[in-house]
């Protein structure tokens, strides 16, 4: 199968009086999108039958995130040629900030460990997640191939995985969820398997610690490393892990930057082009079927024909202000996010452009985040520990401050009309920062100026002043933390019972009795850090089918087009199944959009 034609060639017209209405992109929205791109040679309602053709393909995908690279590494193992085409400058998008959780049920990883996950297990527990919100079509094909991509992978690329033992699932109790977890991550890759390539990997969202190697599953216990004798000795295995890979001239990568770097290094050897500072500008389209990509490549127009499928793994648009403020609930914006800077919704949008219905675009992967001056920070153990409170405007407490993350966010948007949690605040004391981590930041020692010039941290020696720095009422504040010890002490959160579930206790104290996520503030000084809804990214997008096929808002198909990832709406609905739930949908479809092409190619 051909890989490509001359960039330079141009597409034919179909008769000598120009090209027809069939080779148009789907009227003049296309053409207002690309004279909106300002590329060089588009006018007014362009017709992309003009545009220089950059390659012809088997398939085209957009975006080199988890879902992008996982469909184009199906494809090319299926006999295809394709081409990844990335609006960034570096390639892995918002994967490879993560921490790369990939929640699979019944995954090869977890089942040679012993993990006593079986089918009906997991159809039950996803069932339970997600509800009527998602089709149990789409349900099942994401548990049916979701260990069959994770094989594929670890045969077709450098990529091996760990299973993240402990990492409970985010609702346990419910029908089949397993306390122990089902999540796994990458293992430790050599970047060195990259060669100059390595160069292009987007940056991870927080650095790991020099000299370290860490895994996404010791963050619990680096957390702990002053305080526990296990902690301590994670550190040091950390630590050994990264002077073994000095020695051997290793650059040891971890977490989301391992799969990326595992993705791209099997897109190498399958000789598949991954083509950066490449933006979508729009879909192109014969007849109503989807033919290929309009992109734009060294500042000019140009397209990219697809004989089979364009898939869409272009991210969310957690970036663009306008498609915030239009489908989710206010506060929004886009300062709060930690996904990928080019995620602004572009694959989204020309999916709507082509007919796309489109779902859940008022929901996202959010947790609470404090929007530090150099960039929000994800709160996930900081909240946990035992010591720590969120509180509203009033001072009152309003949640279980150890739920799984998106359920804090949820909860403080349904509040915030009626009793303001925008922003909240995680109140906590000396004691509580001599004991542990907080973001980087080693127990004990200062938090940077910054942070206090900005706003998102406060310090106070009484608890009256402390109500006074962050405007809110200091005998509320007072009242509410003298409950909160009492039920501290006692172990038993009656208010809203924080250590109830398995997932409460994943980041606590196992030293703090009776309850490790328990534990009352009087030492001071006190701290108040601002609390608001952060994000992962967005959860909304394209209607996809259990083949990843993109839908009209009938229900029929768009011929052509698939989406996976966070350009489609997600397979678990408004909810959060455990850790990985972004990624490991997002590798599965993408898996299972190449595999249908390939069949349908091949029929």
């Amino acid at each position: 199968m051909s890989t490509s034609a001359d960039p330079a060639r141009r597409i034919e017209s179909i008769s000598a009086a120009g090209p027809s209405r069939r080779r148009v992109l789907g009227g003049t929205g296309a053409g207002l999108a690309l004279a909106a791109a300002g590329l060089p040679g588009v006018g007014g309602p362009a017709d992309a039958a003009d545009l220089p053709l950059l390659g012809t393909y088997d398939v085209v995908v957009i975006g080199s995130g988890a879902a992008g690279m996982t469909a184009a590494l199906t494809a090319a193992k299926q006999g295809l040629s394709c081409v990844v085409v990335e609006k960034a400058a570096t390639f892995g998008g918002s994967a490879a900030r993560s921490g790369a959780g990939i929640w699979i049920p019944n995954n090869p990883v977890i089942l040679a460990a012993g993990v006593p996950d079986t089918p009906a297990k997991a159809a039950a527990y996803l069932a339970a997640v997600v509800g009527p919100d998602v089709s149990a079509d789409r349900q099942r094909a994401f548990l049916g191939r979701g260990p069959a991509m994770i094989s594929f992978v670890m045969a077709n690329s450098p990529l091996r995985f760990r299973w993240m033992e402990g990492y409970s699932d985010y609702y346990p109790e419910l029908s089949g969820g397993l306390p122990n977890g089902r999540s796994i991550e990458p293992d430790q890759l050599d970047g060195n398997i990259l060669g100059a390539e390595l160069a292009h990997l987007n940056p991870s969202y927080m650095a790991v610690p020099a000299g370290m190697v860490v895994f996404s599953a010791d963050y619990r216990w680096l957390t702990l490393s002053a305080v526990s004798v296990k902690g301590l000795a994670v550190a040091a295995e950390c630590l050994a892990r990264g002077t073994k890979a000095a020695l051997l001239g290793q650059k040891p990568l971890t977490m989301g930057q391992s799969l990326a770097a595992g993705l791209r290094a099997g897109l190498l050897a399958a000789q598949v082009p991954v083509w950066l500072n490449t933006p979508l500008t729009d879909l192109y389209r014969e007849d109503g079927t989807v033919t290929g990509a309009v992109v734009a490549r060294g500042g000019s127009a140009g397209l990219v024909r697809a004989r089979h499928g364009v898939v869409v793994g272009s991210g969310g648009f957690e970036h663009n202000a306008a498609m915030r403020d239009q489908y989710q609930r206010r506060p929004i914006g886009t300062a709060w996010t930690v996904g990928a800077k080019e995620n602004t919704g572009d694959g989204i949008r020309a999916g709507e452009r082509a007919g796309a219905a489109l779902d859940l675009m008022d929901d996202a992967w959010w947790g609470p985040a404090i929007p530090l001056p150099e960039q929000p920070y994800f709160c996930l153990a900081e909240r946990t520990l035992p010591g720590g409170l969120l509180v509203n405007a009033a001072g009152a407490r309003f949640v279980n401050e150890a739920a799984p993350y998106s359920d804090v966010v949820h909860t403080m948007y349904e509040r915030n009309p009626t009793a303001p949690d925008i922003p909240a605040w995680l109140i906590v004391d000396q004691n509580y920062r001599n004991r542990y981590l907080f973001k980087d930041i080693a127990p004990t020692l200062a938090f940077p100026g910054s942070w206090y010039d900005s706003g998102a941290a406060h310090k106070a020696w009484t608890l009256d002043a402390l109500a006074g720095r962050i405007g809110m009422p200091a005998a509320a504040l007072r009242a509410t933390v003298n409950r909160f010890n009492s039920v501290a002490l006692s172990g038993d959160d009656t208010d809203f019972r924080r250590g109830d579930s398995t997932y409460d206790h994943y980041y606590s104290d196992p030293a703090i009795v009776p309850n490790s996520c328990l534990a009352p503030l009087w030492l001071a000084p006190y701290y108040a850090f601002k609390i608001v809804p952060g994000d992962l990214g967005t959860k909304g997008g394209m209607r996809t089918d259990a083949r990843a096929r993109v839908l009209r808002a009938d229900g029929s198909v768009i011929p052509g087009l698939y989406a996976a990832g966070n350009a489609s709406a997600a397979v678990m609905g408004h909810s959060y199944a455990g850790a990985g739930s972004t990624i490991g949908p997002a590798m599965t479809f993408g898996y299972i959009a190449a595999l249908d092409i390939a069949a349908a190619a091949g029929s």
